[in-house]
């Protein structure tokens, strides 16, 4: 069952960016480590993340890893070089087409339906006879709205556990 994350503005202390919850992260843990504090570094050619850090939500990009938040409304989520422990590795990309939000649940159905095929070329097997999840972060209405945002970012992950590396190929 595919996990959600929405991502917009909210008015807890200007928290911005995902609502971890319209439906619940399901098999996602707290992290065992700390998170870290300082802005994340990327290389300048590649946009690769080469230091562990915070990263806001609207920055995240396919290829890029990172780890679970506890909490429900955030605005920067801990991005890690792939190559360390992260909960999850984005896959994919893809903007919602329309002028007006469509609702969540909309969103929500576009936003699986859209995952889904990409998910089987970046694992290797379809998400049918995959071991492993997917996921992603949408736009909220507001998002929608005050900052046009349309963007669906697809993220793949293992239920429980910690990937070192990419699941890129790993057709399970």
């Amino acid at each position: 069952m595919p996990t959600t994350t929405q991502r917009g503005l909210t008015p807890l202390a200007a928290t911005a960016s995902l609502m971890f919850g319209l439906f619940a992260l399901t098999g996602c843990s707290v992290l065992d480590t700390v998170m870290p504090k300082d802005e994340a570094v990327r290389d300048d050619k590649t946009s690769e993340v080469t230091e562990a850090g915070q990263a806001d939500v609207f920055t995240i990009a396919v290829g890029d890893c990172f780890n679970d938040v506890d909490a429900e409304e955030i605005s920067e989520v801990p991005v890690v070089p792939c190559d360390q422990p992260h909960d999850y590795e984005a896959y994919s990309a893809f903007d919602l087409a329309g002028d007006e939000f469509p609702g969540d649940e909309a969103v929500t159905q576009q936003a699986g339906d859209g995952c889904t095929p990409p998910f089987a070329e970046f694992n290797g097997v379809s998400y049918d006879d995959s071991t492993l999840y997917l996921g992603y972060l949408l736009p909220t209405e507001d998002s929608w709205t005050q900052q046009d945002d349309r963007e669906v970012l697809c993220y793949i992950y293992e239920e429980n556990v910690q990937t070192t590396g990419t699941l890129k190929g790993a057709a399970r």
